[in-house]
């Protein structure tokens, strides 16, 4: 009897890759098979043996493709949508990744950086790496998130102007000033004045001017007006290191006092080549 449910499964798995799906949940599948949950994790069991499937969170699976056996999990971008829909948050890939996607990376981004609502731990998929960052008001950034299409479907995914204000508001997590610049010297071209201004009222103000003055640095000047513009309008703009991270080294005299942002600059960003 189990050797009949571990056949029924894994032409279950072959099925599903032959519809353009890689993912699906533990209830789809016991009501699908009309088996036990008892006889589907058995069964499950042993294709993960096999390294051909996986369980990234409970109750949620994904298909390994034979084509991607040696990588151990297809790319995240196959399941994000759908893994996200089974936690029942909403959700985009943004930041470093999302940058990467907009065409704006000098370099191979090792994590697969996904923000969302919901406190979530890291995911290892294989050889990629799932990473979540809590903000609370996605609704505020509703319309600075689209759909991006994959083989198997769609992902939410940031807009460039989003991107490049995450970039500033989660740099713990997205690289050096100097990385960051790299970045949005190419990311910047492709960042609108407007949407920027749209979105600057759900960033921290520090956000914004560090972003402003990065997108002057690397000379988008004309995307850099959108946020100008918003801020044109605060009395009293504190002053705000362009790097905070405490590595950053700080002296009485700053090499730059740019007044147009109200930005201290210890040390100019250099870009990567």
């Amino acid at each position: 009897m189990m050797l009949n449910r571990r056949s029924t499964l894994a032409s279950y798995l072959t099925n599903l890759l032959a519809s353009g799906r890689v993912s699906f949940t533990r209830d789809e599948a016991i009501a699908e098979l009309n088996t036990t949950s008892r006889g589907f994790l058995a069964a499950a069991r042993r294709l993960q043996d096999k390294n051909a499937l996986i369980n990234p969170r409970q109750g949620f699976y994904v298909v390994v493709p034979p084509q991607y056996l040696a990588r151990g999990a297809p790319p995240p971008q196959w399941y994000i949508n759908d893994l996200m829909k089974h936690e029942g948050s909403p959700y985009y890939v943004g930041l470093l990744k999302a940058a990467e996607i907009h065409g704006a990376s000098h370099q191979a981004v090792m994590q697969f950086q996904t923000v969302t609502d919901k406190r979530m731990p890291k995911i290892r998929a294989g050889r990629s790496i799932l990473t979540f960052f809590y903000r609370k008001d996605l609704d505020a950034l509703r319309a600075a998130i689209t759909d991006h299409k994959t083989d198997t479907g769609f992902f939410k995914l940031s807009s460039p102007e989003l991107t490049g204000l995450d970039l500033l508001r989660y740099m713990h997590v997205t690289g050096t000033i100097d990385s960051i610049a790299t970045v949005l010297s190419d990311l910047g071209a492709k960042m609108n004045a407007a949407e920027l201004q749209k979105l600057a009222p759900a960033f921290e103000r520090s956000v914004i001017q560090r972003l402003g003055y990065l997108l002057d640095f690397v000379k988008h000047n004309q995307a850099a007006e959108g946020l100008h513009a918003y801020l044109h309008n605060e009395k009293l703009l504190p002053w705000v290191d362009l790097d905070p991270s405490k590595k950053a080294s700080k002296s009485r005299n700053p090499a730059e006092r740019d007044t147009r942002w109200n930005v201290l600059v210890h040390r100019r960003p250099e870009l990567d080549q």
